[in-house]
């Protein structure tokens, strides 16, 4: 720091300049070297008029011809040194005021001058060299208050403002008097070190030696208060001011509530300005602009646009730079891409604000586009562009472009940048290329925490949940302290290994830590979710008081993912009594759950909450509403939809297709499927088993073959074991049971229990017992965790009467701890949707809905005859037993409650989670016919539309 011994402060008495420049050896900097030039007397410009130019090198040809005429005293040095000195502040030429110091020491006159000493002092400061600023201080003999103001100035600008204030109090202590340019210097290092208490004191000062009525102090007093959070202080000021008209008042106000996001005030008083009638310049419009921070502020940023048009600052690369940062911030990207075309001199930061703009509205091929543009036209990219760039290649999944972009960083030196090595492992990590990510982990010198959190959620991401738990301890292992990010990265792995006891042992650290946020309580509960922990996702929802609506987004997933939609839509009910607005994402959680119980009323409702709140139709919510009709039973609506879709993705055709095929349309999926091939759409997997599914359950042997091969051959598509199974369920309801065996041997992976369990099936609906013992010895062989399996396996023995082979299955499948699913069926009726399992009297009106139910079997009995078919009642008891089992179907207590609450002209909607048994399916259709009803049954295989005694699946199923 620079000394502060006593010194005079006044100027010493005129010495004489004896000129050395032309023997002086001024081969130190090529800048100098025009002093050798011919310098005869012209009537050329003054040296003022020179350097007001702004041109070093006719700086010094000026100088250089001005002191060989060794006409001046010493007043004339400093006249003739002072200019170029604040050209060399002004243009930051360090090196060529180094070459004037050493020319003025050697002249033996500048520490007799307290002038060109502070000139010196300053121009140091301006570029930067406090070290060489203090030593002309310090060597000063005499200084002055500009010599104080110029260190001081010094320290505040170069980040050392305690430096600034220690030589402040040095200047008090020796009683240097102020002056008005200390007040801006000072209050500028109070602002660096955010010291609210000291600018008081200055402040306070200011007053004292009455310069609080001076405009630019008072506008730096105004700036202090502002960046110290003291806006109301600096508003005081502001408004106390006598005189309001000078632009930098109102520049440092507007821009004080700018910074703060309080853009109504800022552009309050922007507006006030205008009707004051002070003409604008460009840190008003800057201020301005920055204060229209979001798509709520367009309007006012459109109104500042025209008025920087009207004003012709259009042209000014700061003002453009900040209307094209508006205009990214509201989203109104056609807007800034024009006024980026209408900008002549784009600068580095014009092409990164609008490249930044493209990212942050999701716009990434656009991006590259103008990342590419940058290159073609030599506009070189700096370390923003790249950060933009690999972020953009990420997104994008384009390891391509950020491998590009990896090899540039590494060319131009911006790969030990620590941001950039960070990005490039999340980049690396959504590109899915986990071998590259951990290469660009490991050599890294420097990790900070972003890395460690980073890699970690990588690996969590990539399914490489063993090496994101081994990181995970390494940061525990090295001190440094998990934070809610990283915990999240963990739960996600915890959800994807289904580990409880994981689960558990995070949300105690996390809880322990003073981690638990609103973002990870949700988490937590999401995560016991996919576990099916039910009970503690429910008393994770409870416990947390300000819930969002991710808090119940999530909960709402959790039931619709466990099975429990009529949960789901319930607490979807009691979410909206909380006020609480769903988003999409809850929408098309809770249309799934309406969609799992055909709960046609229910979907309406939120279609009709989709349209009034202006979503738009498409994407997920457009393949959730196509699917929720369809699965609703209303294959029309569910068209409908599909039809007004403009942009159909794949998802949206698949999901049309499998609606086609569970509804039994097979020819028309096959249709649709045409017509998807020539919009160049291209189909996977799910969409050739969705087809595959419709051939299956429409019969079509010949086009379900040819669709299998045009899968294999045409699209490359290597056939999953749901493919085989569709292909043997298809030859198998034709009774082709000889090929659909052949096919299986023939498959060319060992064939799983799913296609066994096919051939199986179709076996026991067409009696051939011989092909069933193989289908289920290979299923019991091979095992499997599906129940349903072993169910089918049990029926078919049971079927012949093997009841101590009916046992064994039953045991083993107590063994390895599967349970039968209960049958269970759902009909929705006075807007709510009423669940039966088998002979279940849970319900309030149990009573009349079996007085019902016998009335119903009992005019069937009378009028066509029925009779129930006791040999689908596959259990080991008497006859008559058999007979109230069958009665007591869960289908059947569904369809009483039906007659009983659906008025006639409404079809009867029931969906049930198992295949409806032959005697039902035959009630069912009696019930149609009889009471001249129209029912739709869903099963867990397909639709069936019952009416006139007619069913759409022509009774195989």
């Amino acid at each position: 720091m620079a000394t502060s011994t006593p010194h005079c402060y006044f100027t010493s008495s005129a010495v004489q300049f004896y000129p050395m420049l032309m023997k002086a050896q001024l081969n130190l900097n090529p800048a100098l070297q025009i002093f050798k030039a011919s310098l005869k007397p012209t009537n050329s410009p003054s040296l003022k008029e020179v350097c007001d130019e702004g041109s070093l090198k006719e700086a010094f040809k000026s100088l250089g011809s001005l002191l060989t005429q060794q006409i001046s005293p010493k007043l004339s040095l400093d006249r003739a040194y002072s200019p170029v000195l604040e050209l060399c502040a002004k243009k930051k030429a360090l090196s060529e005021g180094q070459q004037l110091h050493a020319q003025l020491i050697k002249s033996c006159a500048i520490w007799d001058s307290a002038f060109l000493s502070t000139k010196l002092a300053y121009m140091y400061g301006k570029c930067g060299s406090v070290s060489n600023a203090e030593k002309v201080f310090d060597r000063m003999p005499h200084r002055t208050i500009f010599t104080w103001n110029a260190m001081i100035a010094a320290y505040a600008s170069n980040g050392e403002p305690l430096n600034a204030l220690e030589l402040y109090r040095d200047m008090r202590v020796f009683g240097v008097p102020l002056d008005s340019c200390t007040f801006p210097c000072i209050l500028k290092a109070c602002v660096a070190l955010n010291s609210l208490c000291s600018g008081g004191e200055i402040h306070g000062l200011a007053i004292k030696y009455g310069y609080d009525n001076v405009t630019f102090v008072v506008n730096s007093l105004v700036a202090m208060y502002a960046n110290c959070n003291d806006l109301g202080e600096a508003r005081k000021l502001f408004d106390g001011m006598k005189e309001k008209d000078d632009i930098v008042s109102w520049n440092s106000i507007i821009s004080a509530y700018s910074a703060k996001g309080l853009s109504v005030e800022a552009l309050g008083l922007f507006r006030e300005m205008q009707k004051v009638g002070l003409t604008m310049n460009t840190y008003t419009f800057v201020a301005a602009l920055q204060a229209c921070e979001d798509s709520f502020s367009g309007k006012l940023g459109m109104e500042t646009h025209a008025a920087v048009l009207k004003l012709n600052y259009c042209f000014d690369v700061y003002v453009a730079n900040s209307l094209l940062a508006m205009y990214v911030r509201c989203g109104k990207m056609d807007e800034a891409a024009i006024i980026f075309d209408d900008l002549d001199n784009k600068d580095i930061v014009s092409w990164n604000t609008l490249l930044s703009g493209f990212v942050q509205n999701g716009l990434y091929k656009e991006a590259l586009l103008l990342f590419r543009d940058m290159q073609r036209i030599g506009e070189k990219p700096d370390q923003v562009s790249l950060l933009n760039i690999l972020a953009v290649s990420g997104r994008l999944g384009s390891l391509l472009s950020g491998m590009e972009a990896h090899a540039y960083a590494i060319k131009n030196g911006f790969e030990s940048d620590l941001q950039v090595e960070n990005t490039l492992i999340d980049m690396y990590a959504k590109c899915c290329c986990v071998n590259f990510m951990g290469r660009a982990f490991d050599k890294m010198s420097n990790k900070d925490f972003v890395s460690w959190t980073t890699i970690i959620a990588g690996y969590a991401q990539n399914n490489c949940h063993t090496r994101a738990l081994e990181l995970c301890r390494k940061v525990q292992m090295l001190g440094l302290e998990v934070d809610a990010m990283m915990v999240e990265s963990i739960l996600l792995v915890c959800g994807a290994l289904k580990c409880v006891s994981l689960v558990k042992e995070v949300h105690g650290y996390a809880m322990r830590r003073g981690l638990f946020d609103l973002v990870l309580q949700n988490a937590v509960l999401n995560v016991y979710g996919e576990c099916a922990y039910i009970d503690y996702a429910h008393r994770m929802f409870k416990l947390i008081e300000s819930k969002d609506v991710v808090s119940w987004t999530s909960m709402i997933s959790c039931y619709v993912h466990n099975g429990l939609a009529n949960e789901a839509l319930e607490l979807c009910q009691f979410m909206k009594k909380t006020n609480v607005e769903p988003d999409s994402v809850a929408l098309i959680s809770t249309l799934s759950a309406a969609a799992s119980l055909s709960a046609l009323k229910k979907g309406k409702e939120i279609h009709g909450f989709l349209t009034r709140k202006g979503f738009i139709l498409e994407g997920s919510i457009a393949s959730s509403l196509v699917d929720m009709y369809a699965r609703s039973g209303t294959l029309k609506c569910a068209y409908d939809i599909f039809n007004c879709v403009r942009n159909k993705s794949l998802i949206l055709w698949t999901t049309m297709i499998n609606a086609y095929g569970m509804h039994g349309h097979g020819k028309e999926a096959i249709e649709l499927f045409k017509r998807m091939q020539g919009q160049k759409v291209v189909p996977d997997h799910i969409t050739f088993l969705a087809l595959l599914y419709a051939c299956s359950h429409s019969g079509l042997i010949d086009e379900g073959k040819e669709l299998f091969e045009i899968m294999r051959h045409e699209y490359q598509l290597e056939p999953w074991p749901e493919h085989f199974a569709c292909m043997v369920d298809l030859l198998g309801r034709a009774n082709r049971l000889e090929g659909a065996y052949h096919f299986v041997n023939s498959m060319e992976s060992p064939p799983t229990a799913e296609v066994w369990c096919a051939l199986l099936g179709a076996c026991r609906v067409h009696s051939n017992k011989e092909l069933g013992e193989i289908a289920a010895k290979k299923i019991l062989e091979l095992g499997s965790d599906n129940p349903g399996n072993y169910v089918l396996i049990s029926n078919v023995f049971a079927a012949s009467g093997r009841w101590k082979n009916v046992e064994e299955v039953r045991m083993k499948m107590k063994g390895i701890g599967l349970k039968k699913n209960p049958g269970c069926s759902w009909i929705e009726a006075g807007n709510k949707v009423h669940t039966f399992t088998a002979r279940d009297k849970s319900h309030p009106q149990s009573n009349e809905i079996y007085h019902k139910l016998a009335q119903i079997t009992e005019t069937l009995e009378r009028d066509v005859g029925y009779v129930a078919q006791t040999k689908y009642a596959l259990q080991n008891v008497e006859e008559e037993e058999k007979v109230q089992m069958i009665y007591g179907h869960s289908e059947r207590l569904a369809i009483a409650y039906g007659l009983l609450k659906i008025p006639k002209g409404t079809p009867i909607r029931i969906t049930k989670n198992l295949r409806v048994c032959m005697d039902c399916h035959t009630f069912t259709k009696l019930v149609s016919k009889v009471f001249r009803r129209v029912l739709v049954v869903r099963d867990a295989n397909r639709f069936h539309h019952f009416e006139g005694g007619i069913c759409s699946c022509g009774d195989f199923w």
